[in-house]
């Protein structure tokens, strides 16, 4: 059921809700792991949440003494992935970065087989974003104000990428607030979003920071970030605060959960191991160097994705229905 999050769900978030394991479980959870980890990434490769699965399975193999293996199990913003690893037996051998849409959103826009929140087990919190505007290079704007009167002078040609619930909010809530209108254009995924961006087939894409390479580049514009401080890795970008659109603060963020009922034990293994990479110099100069803010440590925890969980369904889902979003 994702029509409704009851009081006992809440309850049930960050390690509360795993099973009390028999002797034979803790037996397994002493040698674990004793083979390669699966880790669901629930997009195309090369996208924004790709990147950050990559670098983190490579660095989360010494810990853990086992490789983990990328899936990409793209659809339905995010939604065929993530319902993957609730399925998936709960031995801590499949695991999903998952993501504010995947873990949250997608209960007020999807009827599911599974329940986001009920039926996984959080692990941590990983990175948070903002979003950026992007366009393409021949964009004629020079910033965000020429941006927004070139986009009422061609509402019937004017076109923006759409890949996550995520996106899809942010952007309406631009149409609204600048009082444009112009066509969404549905994509399965950030990589195939940004080349037509590149190759000039669309005008907009409110994308994270891990594409501001293709800016310095040249190949596409930057205009702004929803953030209310810059980006250190854009300190020249402004924020849409100011560029008078503060009502435009937004922001998503990634975390690993395993499947319900996996063995605390387990999880807290996993947990280290995240932990120590994200600890990593070299992970965090990469992961700032995309636009990325790791979580503090005393929230790297189960118990705090749990309640960002919880805190973002409270919010979001409301949200969600008010504005009449239906994705098929």
């Amino acid at each position: 059921m994702t029509e409704g999050l009851p009081r006992r769900a809440f309850l049930q978030l960050g390690g509360a809700g795993v099973l009390a394991c028999t002797p034979v479980c803790g037996a397994a959870a002493q040698t674990y792991p004793s083979r390669p980890i699966t880790m669901i990434v629930p997009f195309p490769p090369g996208g924004n949440v790709d990147v950050v699965g990559r670098v983190l399975a490579d660095r989360m193999r010494g810990p853990l003494g086992q490789p983990i293996i990328i899936e990409n199990i793209a659809g339905a913003n995010g939604s065929i992935g993530v319902g993957r690893t609730a399925r998936a037996q709960p031995d801590g051998y499949t695991i999903d970065l998952g993501f504010l849409g995947g873990h949250v959103q997608n209960g007020a826009l999807y009827s599911l087989p599974y329940h986001v929140v009920n039926d996984f087990q959080p692990i941590t919190p990983l990175v948070a974003t903002p979003y950026v505007i992007f366009a393409r290079k021949t964009m004629p704007a020079n910033d965000l104000k020429e941006l927004i009167a070139w986009l009422k002078a061609n509402s019937d040609k004017a076109s923006a990428a759409i890949v996550t619930v995520g996106v899809h909010l942010v952007t309406a809530l631009f149409q609204k607030e600048t009082g444009t209108h112009f066509t969404l254009v549905p994509y399965r995924g950030t990589a195939p979003a940004m080349q037509d961006l590149v190759a000039g087939q669309i005008d907009l894409s409110f994308d994270l920071p891990v594409q501001l390479p293709l800016m310095r580049a040249g190949s596409i514009k930057a205009y702004a970030v929803t953030s209310e401080t810059r980006l250190m890795a854009a300190p020249d970008m402004p924020t849409v605060g100011e560029m008078g659109l503060p009502a435009l603060y937004s922001s998503t963020w990634f975390g690993f959960f395993a499947p319900k009922g996996t063995p605390r034990d387990i999880v807290d293994k996993l947990n280290a191991a995240a932990v120590e990479a994200l600890a990593d110099p070299a992970v965090r100069s990469r992961f700032s160097a995309l636009g990325l803010e790791i979580f503090p440590r005393e929230r790297q925890t189960p118990e705090a994705l749990g309640a960002l969980v919880k805190a973002d369904a409270e919010k979001w889902w409301p949200i969600i229905r008010e504005s009449g979003i239906k994705l098929e």
